[in-house]
């Protein structure tokens, strides 16, 4: 990864929207798109190239679902570029392509370390999993149809110039699983069209119906962050399930024969709002919270790079904190338990380590091994630089 995008990544929605920032998270998300047009055609350039999605191309092994054909004027089955074995036919690829149809590289973060750095940014600001999409469109061509997405978008031209043009908002916000149906839901009116160029962003909400064509008579190539989000619905549901396991009123039958005709629906209500005061009494949002945190913090990916080349070298004079996601647990003064560190991949104690320290090491300050404050900082450095939270500068 560059030096110019790491520095970009330390503030990203600013490097994505520029002053569409201010006011984005209170004011524009999940309410309405907005545009950002920054007049750099370079802007992007650090994340990636077309030369460099051909070299991809040309020579990773990609396999079923990694990499995608589509076109929104004719059907391309899966069979015609990818082998009963689920390996991509390069050469079926390149043709398809030639002849005006959209490859899409999925998951790219998954294998890209600029991508990767950009998701956990991004990962950092919305507390959500971020994914990307990679799609390089010829020129005169479309890839989908009209259509909504069940996650929220920002759009990153990275090449080329694509025209956008959003209609309608048939699902207000909807749910991971409520996707997209072709004939289910109208297109609706046209409320906006624009062009994003080489170097602009835009964020398109979830829900609101879109499609875009490329303009001009170059390729476009754009990549989407898709935000994977938690609902409230998702915190209210852990924290009624708490209350159902712990309370046996929960547990008991439904009164027998009451699927009869005929039988007191009456009594059912007067128990059911019985059972939701039950519910209002104990519901409690720290442990189902708590429950999120730590599930997001735990599935995060960390950057290991460089880990296994200072393995078995002498400590550095000084370390940084890579940017990551974390959480310290700390019981009560009279707690056995060490200091306890959530971070992307698994937990760490820390014996003998007070909070402090390892906050100071966590801060994004420089520090030395010494301002620890252990006897011997060589086994906490190892582990924190093992698990891609530190590295040596």
């Amino acid at each position: 990864m560059s030096s110019s995008l790491q520095g970009s990544l330390s503030d990203p929605l600013r490097w994505l929207l520029g002053d569409h920032a201010d006011g984005f998270l209170t004011e524009v998300y999940e309410r309405r798109p907005v545009v950002a047009r920054h007049e750099d055609p370079d802007r992007f350039r650090s994340l990636l190239s077309l030369s460099e999605i051909d070299r991809l191309v040309s020579e990773l092994d990609f396999q079923r679902g990694m990499l995608v054909m589509t076109d929104s004027s004719r059907t391309i089955a899966e069979s015609d570029y990818v082998a009963p074995s689920g390996a991509v036919d390069r050469g079926a690829v390149a043709s398809l392509y030639g002849s005006g149809a959209t490859l899409i590289l999925n998951q790219l973060q998954q294998s890209h370390s600029g991508m990767a750095a950009l998701c956990r940014s991004l990962e950092s600001v919305f507390s959500c999993h971020v994914q990307t999409n990679t799609y390089l469109t010829p020129p005169s061509s479309q890839g989908f149809r009209t259509h909504y997405d069940n996650h929220d978008v920002l759009v990153i031209q990275i090449e080329g110039e694509k025209a956008w043009r959003l209609h309608d908002q048939p699902v207000a916000i909807p749910y991971r699983g409520e996707g997209f149906q072709p004939g289910v839901y109208p297109v609706g009116e046209l409320s906006e069209t624009f062009v994003l160029r080489a170097g602009d962003c835009a964020y398109v909400p979830r829900g609101l119906m879109h499609d875009a064509a490329t303009s001009g008579d170059k390729p476009s190539l754009h990549i989407t962050c898709g935000l994977i989000v938690r609902t409230w619905a998702d915190v209210v549901l852990e924290a009624v399930s708490e209350v159902c396991v712990k309370d046996e009123a929960f547990r008991r039958s439904l009164p027998p024969g009451f699927a009869n005709p005929g039988y007191d629906r009456a009594a059912l209500g007067r128990e059911f709002q019985t059972l939701i005061q039950r519910l209002s009494e104990q519901a409690r949002l720290d442990h189902a919270l708590d429950f999120a945190i730590r599930e997001f913090v735990l599935s995060r990916e960390s950057d290991v790079s460089g880990a296994l080349l200072g393995a078995h070298e002498p400590l550095a004079a000084a370390y940084v904190a890579r940017p990551s996601i974390w959480r310290i647990e700390e019981d009560g003064p009279d707690s056995d338990r060490p200091l306890r560190l959530i971070a992307p991949g698994g937990e760490m104690d820390f014996a003998g380590l007070d909070r402090a320290g390892l906050e100071r090491a966590l801060s994004g300050a420089v520090f030395s091994p010494g301002d620890l404050g252990v006897p011997d900082p060589a086994p906490v450095i190892r582990r924190l630089v093992a698990a891609g939270l530190i590295g040596a500068t």
